[in-house]
């Protein structure tokens, strides 16, 4: 009996230490404060009715064709049409530093593609941005990096700020990768670096083989955590290789042969290595029709050869041409380095 006593008592303490809650997997214990989305319910056996009535997983600032392109959690007013441009400039710069860094395949897509088409940058009336990546990889991302924090360092050079712009200090043009004490000794001097964090947030729905009730097509995103503006990024698979081998499609029914991604070429966009589909001249023009590759007029902007941008109409163009041109005879330098990424383990 004396024997016996203390062994019950060992056991449940072990059964109680068991089941009291302590801190959180080191995956967890960097995650940003904001609260998350509400979870999906978990698929289960029924897993086509489950996708009918599955709740939306990203939520957006509201309604309108602008509003809808901010995460809601990081929303803190638009950001004004000067600074918007810079901030998905480096939203871009630094997801593909990062896949590059992870060493995860990932391509432009949509209307970002179509911007790379014409000069390689971010077009001035986009609200967002597109990538896409095989389905295969955005569940290594989930796995493994879902929900992490990444740091950068940006050397603001445009001096471009405005209530929502996010940056605290002014857009940014690179990307550092100079040591603190260069960047003190650059501060005493008049250089100013701003620090950026972004999100990565993969959708728990994101391997759902059909659309479902359209509630969650986006399958991750790349979120500005200062502002709210976001990547989408969706994972292309062979949804019925049975029947159509070969043919890649996201949820929201885009649909491209095996030929048309691969072999991914390698490019630039906005100053830093990219990925581009095989054929994206076909993709393009299935998406947008031919006259998205020769119409030089669109959105309240028109495209000047002499400068290889699209400049906003005014009714003054050659005055704002001739600034844009000056601005862009400067010679850009785009080095990226990540400072910090906070949660998440790679196994």
């Amino acid at each position: 009996m004396h024997t016996l006593l203390p062994l019950l008592l060992l056991l449940a303490t072990i059964s109680t230490a068991a089941t009291i809650p302590g801190k959180p997997p080191p995956a967890l214990e960097h995650r940003t404060p904001a609260p998350a989305p509400a979870a999906a319910k978990k698929q289960t056996g029924g897993r086509k009715a489950d996708e009918e009535h599955q709740t939306k997983y990203f939520h957006e600032a509201g309604g309108s064709l602008e509003l809808g392109h901010y995460d809601a959690r990081y929303f803190r007013g638009e950001v004004p049409y000067e600074a918007h441009v810079p901030a998905l400039r480096h939203l871009i710069r630094s997801w593909l530093a990062t896949a590059r860094e992870l060493d995860v395949e990932t391509w432009l897509a949509h209307g970002t593609l179509l911007g790379w088409w014409w000069n390689g940058r971010v077009m001035p009336w986009d609200y967002d941005l597109d990538v896409q990546m095989p389905t295969a990889t955005l569940t290594y991302l989930g796995r493994h990096f879902n929900r992490t924090l990444h740091d950068f360092w940006f050397l603001d050079e445009d001096g471009v700020s405005g209530p929502g712009s996010g940056t605290g200090a002014g857009s940014l043009n690179t990307i550092s990768t100079r040591s603190s004490a260069e960047r003190r000794a650059e501060a005493e001097v008049g250089a100013s670096y701003v620090n950026k964090t972004y999100l990565l947030d993969v959708n728990p729905h994101h391997t759902d083989v059909g659309r479902g009730n359209g509630q969650n097509v986006i399958d991750a995103r790349w979120i500005d955590v200062s502002n709210g503006l976001f990547i989408d990024i969706t994972g292309l698979a062979e949804r019925d290789a049975a029947t159509q081998p070969g043919v890649w499609s996201c949820k929201n029914a885009h649909r491209y042969r095996t030929t048309d991604l691969y072999p991914v070429r390698r490019t630039e966009f906005e100053g830093v290595p990219a990925g581009i589909p095989y054929a994206f001249d076909k993709i393009l023009t299935d998406e947008y029709g031919p006259k998205s590759l020769v119409s030089t007029e669109w959105a309240g902007h028109r495209w000047v050869p002499e400068l290889k941008e699209w400049i906003k109409n005014t009714k003054e163009p050659d005055e704002e041409a001739g600034l844009n041109k000056q601005q862009d005879s400067k010679a850009v330098v785009v080095v990226v380095e990540k400072t910090v990424m906070k949660g998440g383990s790679k196994k």
